[in-house]
């Protein structure tokens, strides 16, 4: 592989439960029916469109301009949540693989849907290992449309099938195949058929990199 593409909640880091507990507001405040199982779906997919798979729960039909500001809503509340990340909610291994991987010179790149993705980098403290960033406020078109990975390769300098992109959701799988990418999954994306890589862990990169 000559560089490899990282989506990043999921991946990188966990930021899961604090999406769910936005959500999970939204919902509890229109009376919607909402679950883990429900918020499951939500997984890589945009916030739009996963505030249209939560109003599926709704007999209220609402306005696109309704829409925009429940979107904005959640939105202000996960922000609100993200102060409290720091570099402790790294996934395990993360700081390390990055840090290996940056140090043999791979060019690393994110290919994130989050339009949160500078605040969550900044929390993080891993700005230092990306060549490129590539995030929801600079695309038109969230997976499983390949445009996020598309655009992370294409200011890498290099072709899809020579980044690797690893994933945790199903969304993201598709995207990373839709693009011609290969594809590294980790967690639930592991057993997802068209993955290239199952990941059990994410220092298993560091193998599949120096090939």
């Amino acid at each position: 592989m000559n560089a490899i593409i990282f989506d990043l909640d999921g991946v990188l880091c966990h930021t899961d439960e604090y999406h769910y507990m936005a959500w999970k507001t939204i919902a509890d405040e229109l009376d919607i029916p909402f679950n883990r199982k429900v918020n499951d779906q939500l997984r890589g997919v945009s916030r739009m469109e996963s505030l249209n798979l939560i109003l599926r729960n709704s007999p209220i039909r609402y306005t696109e301009q309704e829409k925009n500001l429940l979107a904005e809503k959640k939105n202000n509340i996960y922000r609100n949540l993200l102060q409290n990340i720091t570099s402790k909610d790294l996934a395990e291994g993360a700081w390390t693989v990055l840090e290996k991987l940056h140090t043999v010179h791979i060019p690393l790149a994110i290919g994130s849907s989050s339009k949160n993705t500078p605040l969550i980098v900044e929390k993080l403290g891993i700005g230092k290992f990306f060549d490129v960033i590539v995030d929801g406020n600079q695309i038109s078109h969230s997976k499983p449309n390949p445009e996020v990975f598309l655009s992370a390769a294409e200011k890498l300098y290099q072709k899809p099938s020579d980044c690797l992109v690893v994933e945790d959701a199903e969304a993201g799988v598709k995207a990373a195949i839709n693009g011609g990418f290969p594809v590294a999954g980790i967690g639930t994306a592991k057993a997802c058929p068209d993955v290239n890589y199952p990941l059990l862990s994410l220092s298993e990169l560091l193998t599949i990199a120096s090939h």
